[in-house]
């Protein structure tokens, strides 16, 4: 399958030395990012930061995450990182901490001409919320964490292909795969016609093994066994008795 073709790959991550290798890669459509990621590659300059990426992304769309917890300053922080550049999108979870809805904070978004990427969503209902609230966007993207909700024993894929075919009555939405866990969720994604995958360099760099012969992997990886034992310079004794 040639996904190049069927589904668009963002790359998702906060490591700027991640960020420009992968932007010179052309399979590369978009980048996304999150506070938990900044955090973990030790980002404390939010706006230089996200100036950085901006810098080398050649005008791919990339996602940044607003960090406020009540729905006013979600909107002013979100009226200045769409000030940063055209293409920024600007995501916004699906609800704050306290379980309130952020659809006010999404309509008003969508009036004002901000490209918004909704994000954290687990279900239909929640999907359908983001949908009618981003009905007059310009350009949006929903974010369904997959990988997530995998997570707890659940195949995402039905959601996946529900929320497809509910979006088609929103054509300026696209529908993001986010969190993906393997390779294969590529693929998955692709056959349902959701428009964009997330994911992490770990995940991108197994494309190479897209459509690779399976007895030519499986002596790689006995030769993989092997040389690591000799390297490791592990050894069995034999016993006598064993030997005759």
């Amino acid at each position: 399958m040639n996904t190049r073709h069927t589904v668009k790959i963002f790359a998702d991550g906060a490591d700027l030395a991640a960020v420009r290798r992968l932007a010179a890669d052309p399979l590369i459509q978009g980048f996304t990012t999150n506070p938990t990621l900044m955090r973990q590659a030790g980002v404390s300059d939010y706006e230089s930061f996200a100036r950085d990426v901006l810098a080398v992304v050649s005008g791919r769309p990339v996602s940044f995450e607003v960090f406020a917890d009540e729905l006013d300053d979600m909107e002013r922080q979100a009226l200045t990182l769409a000030s940063w550049g055209p293409n920024v999108y600007v995501k916004i979870p699906i609800t704050n901490t306290k379980g309130v809805s952020t659809a006010p904070v999404l309509r008003s978004l969508a009036r004002l001409g901000v490209n918004v990427n909704v994000t954290a969503l687990m279900t239909m209902a929640q999907v359908e919320t983001a949908a009618e609230a981003l009905a007059n966007s310009r350009a949006a993207c929903i974010s369904i964490f997959a990988g997530r909700i995998a997570d707890t024993g659940r195949d995402p894929v039905p959601v996946m292909k529900a929320a497809v075919e509910y979006l088609r009555r929103y054509p300026q939405i696209e529908l993001i795969w986010a969190s993906p866990r393997e390779l294969l969720n590529v693929m998955q994604a692709a056959s349902i016609g959701c428009h964009i995958i997330t994911a992490t360099p770990d995940v991108l760099k197994k494309l190479t093994l897209v459509g690779k012969d399976l007895d030519q992997y499986s002596l790689e990886t006995v030769k993989m066994f092997y040389d690591d034992g000799q390297k490791a310079g592990l050894s069995v004794e034999i016993p006598e008795t064993v030997r005759a």
